[in-house]
C-alpha cells in the first residue's frame, strides 16, 4: 500500500510542476531510493509467504503419509494389540483338534483342546533398559483335578550395555534349538511341535538366571547363560531320567546345583540360519541321588529359507553321568529331525517332516526308539494367524508302547 501511496504523489507531483516548481536531483534521488526499498519490502514479503505455502504443504504430506501408514498398520495388525506410553501387550494361541488311534493298545486321542492362550506384556523404561513377561493358560483349565496350569514363562529385565551387546536377568526361555525361543503357532509347520524338540530339548523350557547376548562380527551372535537346572530325579526313583520330566518351570525349584549354556549363530547370509549350542550342569538330579552325576547337552540346526522352498534341520544329545542314569539306559538321549517345505504362495504352505528320537539310547537292549513321518498344509489367511492340517504315522521300536497314527487339526494366532 505504502509503494501504491507513494505512486500517486509523485503522479500528482508531476501533474503539480505546472502550478509548482520542478523537484530538485536531490529530491528525486530520495524519493527512487523509498520506491527501491518498497519494492525490496514487497519482495520480502512474497518470499516469505512462499516459504509458508511450502512449509505448509509439507506438514499437509506428512500428515497424509501418517494417517495412511497407521491405516496399513491397522489393516495388517503385525504389532501389539495395545501400545501405550513405552507400554505393550501382545499374545497368542492354538486350538487343537487330535484324532489319533494307538496302533499297539487302546490308548487312542480323539479330543478338542485350547492347548494354550499366551499374553506378552512389556515395558521400556528408557532405550536402553526394558522389561518382558509371557505368562501361559495351557488346556484351558487349571486347579485341582483340572488338566490345564497357569505358567508363567519369562518375566525378565533386559539392560543394553552398548550397541552390540546386552544382559538380562530374571526367567527366561533357554537359548537352544528352533522352537524354544520362537514358537508362536503362524511360526511353524504342524499342528504339534515336532517331538525331537518336545523329548530331547524340551520344549518349551525356561529358567531363572542371567544371560549376556551380543554380536561377534558379521552375522555372528552369542548368548551366554547362568541359570538354574533341571531335576531328573523325580522325587528319588531311578527310572526317571526322561529329560522333559526334569524341568522345574522356576516353581520353587532345587538351585544345589547350577546350569551353563552358551551358543553360537550365524545368520549371515539372508534366509540362512546356523547354529550350536552346548550346556553342562554338574548335577542332574540336584543332589537327590547319589549315584547321578553331570549331564551334557549338545544341539546344532539349520533353518534355510530361499525363495518358496524351506529346510528346516535338527540333532541334539544328551549325555547323562553316573551309574543310575547308565543302569537304566538314560545315559544317552538323542534324536533328530529334517523337515522341508514349499510355500506355494502367500497363503499357502506345504512340508513334510521326518523324526528319530530315543529317551534311552544308552542300552541297545531297550526297545525304545520312536520313528515318525508328517506330512501336511499351512493356511495363512493373515500372516499373524494360521490353519494347519496334516497327518502323522509313528512306529514304536517297542511292540508295546503307544504308537499313534492319525490326523490333526489347528487353528492359531499371534498378535
Amino acid at each position: 500500500m505504502k509503494f501504491k501511496r507513494t505512486l500517486i504523489a509523485a503522479s500528482l507531483m508531476a501533474a503539480g510542476t505546472v502550478a509548482t516548481a520542478a523537484p530538485t536531483n536531490e529530491e528525486l534521488w530520495t524519493m527512487m531510493q523509498e520506491m527501491q526499498q518498497q519494492m525490496k519490502d514487497v519482495q520480502t514479503q512474497n518470499q516469505q509467504l512462499k516459504a509458508e505455502n511450502a512449509n505448509l504443504k509439507n506438514k499437509v504430506e506428512e500428515t497424509e503419509q501418517a494417517v495412511e501408514a497407521v491405516a496399513e498398520a491397522s489393516e495388517q495388525n503385525s504389532g501389539p494389540l495395545f501400545s501405550g506410553k513405552n507400554t505393550t501387550i501382545g499374545g497368542y494361541g492354538e486350538v487343537h483338534f487330535n484324532n489319533l488311534q494307538d496302533q499297539n493298545g487302546d490308548s487312542d486321542k480323539d479330543q478338542v483342546d485350547v492347548h494354550r492362550f499366551v499374553l506378552y506384556f512389556g515395558h521400556e523404561f528408557t532405550d536402553d533398559l526394558r522389561f518382558f513377561s509371557e505368562l501361559e493358560l495351557e488346556h484351558s483349565l487349571s486347579g485341582d483335578g483340572k488338566p490345564g496350569e497357569v505358567e508363567l514363562e519369562q518375566a525378565y529385565i533386559e539392560y543394553d550395555l552398548n550397541e552390540q551387546n546386552s544382559v538380562k536377568g530374571g526367567v527366561f526361555l533357554v537359548p537352544v534349538g528352533i522352537l524354544n525361543e520362537t514358537h508362536e503357532p503362524n511360526t511353524f509347520y504342524g499342528t504339534e511341535r515336532n517331538a525331537v524338540e518336545k523329548n530331547i530339548i524340551p520344549s518349551t523350557w525356561w529358567e531363572a538366571g542371567v544371560a549376556f547376548s551380543g554380536e561377534l562380527s558379521h552375522g555372528f551372535s552369542y548368548d551366554l547363560a547362568l541359570h538354574s537346572g533341571l531335576d531328573v530325579s523325580k522325587e528319588g526313583t531311578v527310572t526317571s531320567f526322561k529329560i522333559r520330566d526334569g524341568r522345574q518351570k522356576v516353581a520353587e525349584a532345587q538351585a544345589n546345583d547350577l546350569a551353563y549354556t552358551g551358543r553360537v549363530k550365524w545368520t549371515g547370509m539372508p534366509g540362512v540360519e546356523l547354529a550350536a549350542t552346548m550346556q553342562y550342569q554338574e548335577d542332574m538330579t540336584q543332589g537327590n541321588i547319589a549315584d547321578s552325576d553331570g549331564g551334557t547337552l549338545f544341539e546344532t540346526h539349520a533353518v534355510i529359507e530361499r525363495g518358496p522352498f524351506g529346510l528346516r534341520a535338527l540333532y541334539a544329545q544328551w549325555d547323562l553321568d553316573g551309574d543310575a542314569p547308565k543302569v537304566a539306559g538314560y545315559d544317552e538321549q538323542d534324536g533328530w529331525y529334517v523337515e522341508p517345505s514349499f510355500r506355494i504362495n502367500e497363503h499357502f504352505g506345504v512340508f513334510a517332516r521326518y523324526s528319530e528320537w530315543d529317551n534311552q539310547a544308552g542300552d541297545s537292549s531297550i526297545e525304545s526308539e520312536f520313528e515318525q513321518i508328517d506330512l501336511g498344509v499351512n493356511w495363512w489367511p493373515h500372516k499373524n494367524v494360521v490353519v494347519k492340517a496334516d497327518y502323522q504315522w509313528q512306529d514304536a521300536e517297542s511292540d508295546s508302547a503307544k504308537e499313534l497314527n492319525g490326523f490333526n487339526l489347528g487353528i492359531g494366532y499371534e498378535f
